[in-house]
């Protein structure tokens, strides 16, 4: 199909048509040449409208809301993928994974970045201040995501990849993290046991939970609120690592914060 096929007799993007053909390329371990943004005027209202119906058929086949994933926080994934904006996507409870975590399966091009998540404790509305967001949580998390975009060697615009869900796939979780110490922690990221890069918490929009009150501020202009249990996985504070079968990917966050995710399959 080409993506002109995803318009109505007006020329307006039909959402689920567009979904549906990214659910079925990712499930059938395709990865797409050709963008929607290439093809059609899109815009990023577009964008969200398109990751929401992908959200609804993957709820319509069993899957749970379990949270929320932003992208684009920090300078370096700015600078590495060449978008210029942070974008939002959903986490649903399949793509969480409890570290030391091992990729169930299906994986296209996986790549891994460190990152804090914050757990909310009560429900969170936006306008809301850094400490306001803070307060509403109940715990912080070392995570690393595994993103896996559909888009061909990561080649998209912000609007292709917020379609895709800003190529949430999964998230190994790790152990608490100390809350009051968030900007100045400090992560190694480690490949097969070698340091590649190193970050603070700081690289995510200055402070973590800056990024969890610009969410609640882009779902009350969706008509959401982050609610008690969501977990927020708040940007990649180094840039991403390709993921290989048989390798291990790690990052420790300040002391005792480790979280590991590993590839044990050959990828197709």
């Amino acid at each position: 199909m080409t993506w002109r096929q995803c318009v109505d007799a007006h020329g307006v993007l039909d959402p689920v048509a567009a979904a549906r053909a990214l659910r079925q390329a990712r499930q059938a371990g395709r990865t797409l040449d050709t963008l929607l943004s290439g093809s059609l005027s899109f815009s990023l209202d577009d964008a969200y409208r398109v990751q929401d119906q992908v959200t609804a058929l993957r709820l319509a086949a069993g899957e749970r809301r379990a949270g929320w994933k932003l992208g684009y926080t920090s300078a370096v994934m700015r600078a590495q993928m060449g978008i210029d904006a942070p974008n939002f996507g959903p986490l649903t409870d399949t793509m969480l994974l409890s570290s030391p975590a091992v990729l169930p399966g299906g994986e296209l091009q996986p790549r891994v970045e460190p990152e804090i998540g914050l757990r909310l404790g009560r429900r969170l509305t936006a306008p809301c201040s850094v400490d306001q967001a803070l307060a509403a949580c109940d715990a912080a998390l070392a995570c690393l995501e595994i993103v896996d975009s559909v888009w061909a060697g990561y080649r998209f615009t912000l609007e292709d990849n917020t379609a895709d869900g800003s190529s949430a796939a999964w998230v190994s979780v790790g152990p608490s993290l100390p809350p009051e110490d968030l900007a100045t922690l400090p992560v190694v990221l480690s490949v097969d046991g070698a340091e590649v890069e190193r970050a603070t918490g700081a690289a995510a929009s200055g402070h973590p939970a800056a990024g969890l009150a610009w969410l609640a501020e882009q779902l009350a202009a969706h008509g959401r609120a982050l609610e008690p249990g969501d977990l927020v996985i708040t940007g990649g504070l180094t840039s991403a690592r390709p993921l290989r079968a048989g390798s291990r990917i790690s990052a420790a966050f300040g002391v005792g914060g480790a979280v590991t995710v590993q590839v044990s399959r050959p990828q197709r």
